[in-house]
């Protein structure tokens, strides 16, 4: 939940991930408000959403196009490669994370 500092009119100047000095009261991520705020700043918190739904798509897609060797992965530039090991490490990193039970205890 977002925490944000006000002005003297009550209206949102700043807005912190952590509770800090001057962070004091936390908001609805959603909240219109909040929303309005950002908007100011030129977020467009939907369409960042968005675009992060939508790298996983392309990730899915490349690794559907690999695995039927429509390209492989040494043809993309080195900058990609290392782009993609990286999310690849990342997503591995957070469901290991996640095994709670890990691997031994699956029935």
């Amino acid at each position: 939940m977002p925490f944000v500092k006000r002005n003297q009119l009550g209206a949102i100047t700043a807005v912190s991930t952590e509770q800090a000095d001057g962070f004091h009261e936390s908001v609805d991520g959603n909240s219109a408000e909040l929303k309005i705020f950002l908007e100011t700043l030129g977020v467009d918190a939907e369409f960042s959403q968005s675009d992060i739904d939508f790298v996983r798509v392309l990730e899915d897609l490349m690794g559907v196009l690999m695995d039927k060797q429509v390209f492989l992965f040494t043809e993309l530039p080195q900058e990609a490669q290392e782009k993609l090991l990286n999310r690849h490490a990342l997503r591995t990193q957070r469901r290991d994370s996640l095994n709670l039970l890990g691997d031994d205890d699956l029935i």
